[in-house]
């Protein structure tokens, strides 16, 4: 690895005319990022390997072990080891807060020695302010939570009915009871907020609402139906009505049976049948949706815990055991199937807590698997042999830089009604509207809020990202000038310094390996720090920061 000599502890980047950082500093980085790739991938793991257990082999915690590793064993398929402690803390505050650990807090972790730590801190991410907020920003994704077009919920709706899904979260409401007061509620789009379900549509026909409603809560794409079947599940949906009032924006959603027959001409057939084939009687004195959300909630439905069930699967692992998992269809199977049933009965027996599924999946042994795969890549990955390397999600990723650099982000909105200001301290992943967004979220794929499909959101690497970490001014300010990273300035020795950035970024201390590389920065036989930014900035662009693993 080349070494780069720093001449004071003052000393800055010096940047080029578009921002660039000289050539040495460049062939540096370059180096440092290769040797972490290939330490990152497993390729040399025999020495000092951070990401997992190498004395260890995979043991069932839980039934969803027992289910899957069963399976593996049939398939012929090694599970991986399981993580390390340091993998582990950061895995899961990415994956249940949206946010990284500090370097106080991985320390702690780390210097525990209690043998249910593990279960300790995932209990306690559940009561932190980020959990509400990170999976807020999850179902908003589903739910389409957007001012502008094409959804046109407009501030006031989308600040109402943002703050009503955290709160929902945050009190663990039950998940039917969730569905339920979605599906069928009325009144006005500012005051009773679950209504904007039916508002946060492109497509407000009785039709384009079934399409949300068996998208959202069955994880169904209706296009793969007959079209009687769509036609059946919109009559459930035909008698919602839309109205007007003196107030901006507020619109009142509500059943109305007689405009419906009298304006729209819809009348209400007296038998209807529901997706599984069941038919049901509707009368004109009771709201259909009211009769499909009974349906929807029952314990035996097919699909509403399935889907929601796997759902949680596909935003921890970053695939579902139905995959896409809002594309359930009899030619696209679970690959778990008796893990997706156990899920789903457990979450029945729980009374419809989320919660319960989330610490089922996140304790198991399934879930702590190291990254590094033990037979086929595409094999065990399709059927979670280990937990699969994924980009940070843009908002996530911004988060985590301004966190390590005491920096913030400037927001804005190509139509803001009315001008809206966020405070540079706000986090994104508390954005409540797609419409509000920023340079870096829109070039690392923050979902565009239109359609409520998994893969909206886009969390591949490109060549464009790419350069934005390692050339941008946009991140070298933060990295040079953020109060966070005053430290790597400070006057402390290089071995602390060195230690500190790697348990800030990276959540671990550096291997002797590592430590001896980065060490190369400082003058021989210099016993106090010079600049190391550097390091800060090439760990920051390292596939182990930039990737879930």
């Amino acid at each position: 690895m080349a070494s780069v000599s720093l001449s004071s502890p003052r000393r800055r980047l010096d940047v080029g005319p578009r921002g660039c950082p000289p050539l040495f500093v460049k062939a540096w980085i370059g180096t440092f990022l290769i040797a972490a790739f290939v330490g990152f991938l497993g390729l040399q793991p025999a020495r000092g390997n951070p990401f997992q257990q190498e004395d260890r082999e995979p043991t069932p915690a839980n039934k969803i072990d027992e289910l899957i590793f069963a399976r593996l064993k049939s398939l012929g398929i090694r599970p991986a080891r399981p993580c390390s402690d340091a993998v582990f803390i950061r895995r899961v505050y990415l994956d249940l807060i949206g946010t990284l650990p500090t370097e106080a807090e991985v320390r702690r972790f780390l210097s525990d020695t209690a043998e249910n730590k593990r279960e300790k801190l995932i209990d306690a991410l559940f009561d932190r302010p980020e959990f509400a907020d990170y999976w807020a920003l999850k179902w908003g994704d589903v739910l389409r939570i957007k001012s502008e077009f094409p959804i046109n919920l407009w501030p006031n709706a989308v600040q109402a009915y943002a703050r009503w899904v955290r709160a929902a979260i945050a009190q663990n409401m039950p998940y039917d009871q969730f569905a339920r007061e979605l599906l069928t509620s009325s009144g006005s789009n500012f005051r009773v907020p679950p209504v904007n379900f039916y508002r946060a549509v492109a497509d407000r026909s009785p039709s384009g609402l079934a399409a949300a409603a068996a998208l959202t809560f069955m994880g169904v794409r209706v296009g793969s139906w007959p079209p009687e079947s769509v036609d059946q599940l919109a009559v459930f949906f035909s008698q919602v009505s839309y109205k007007s009032t003196g107030e901006w924006k507020e619109e009142i959603v509500v059943w109305d049976p007689l405009h419906a027959a009298v304006e729209k001409g819809i009348a209400l057939p007296e038998r209807v049948k529901l997706p599984d084939g069941t038919e049901v009687h509707l009368s004109a004195d009771r709201d259909p949706r009211e009769v499909f959300a009974d349906w929807l909630i029952r314990p035996e439905n097919p699909w509403f815990c399935r889907a929601v069930v796997n759902r949680i699967w596909a935003w921890l692992f970053g695939r579902g055991i139905v995959h896409e998992p809002d594309d359930f269809r009899p030619d696209n199977p679970p690959v778990h199937p008796d893990v997706l049933d156990y899920l789903a009965q457990e979450l029945v027996a729980a009374k419809y807590d989320l919660r319960h599924i989330y610490r089922l999946i996140v304790t198991s042994q399934t879930y702590q698997l190291s990254p590094i795969p033990r037979s086929s890549p595409e094999q065990s990955a399709k059927y979670f042999a280990h937990y699969a390397v994924r980009r940070l999600e843009a908002e996530v990723l911004i988060d985590a830089i301004n966190q390590i650099t005491g920096t913030g982000e400037d927001y804005w909105s190509m139509v803001p009604e009315p001008y809206t200001i966020v405070p540079e301290w706000q986090r994104s992943i508390a954005l409540a509207d797609a419409s509000i967004t920023s340079t870096f979220l829109e070039l690392f794929g923050r979902p565009p809020r239109d359609t409520g499909y998994f893969s909206e959101r886009i969390n591949r690497m490109t060549a464009g990202q790419r350069l934005h970490l390692l050339n941008s001014s946009h991140i070298l300010r933060k990295i040079q000038q953020g109060p966070g990273l005053a430290f790597a300035r400070s006057t402390t020795t290089p071995r602390e310094t060195i230690e500190r950035l790697y348990l800030t970024i990276l959540s671990r201390y550096p291997t002797p390996e590592e430590m001896d590389q980065a060490r190369s920065l400082a003058p021989a036989g210099s016993r106090r720090t010079v600049d190391l930014t550097d390091l800060a900035w090439a760990l920051i662009n390292s596939s182990e920061f930039l990737y879930r693993h």
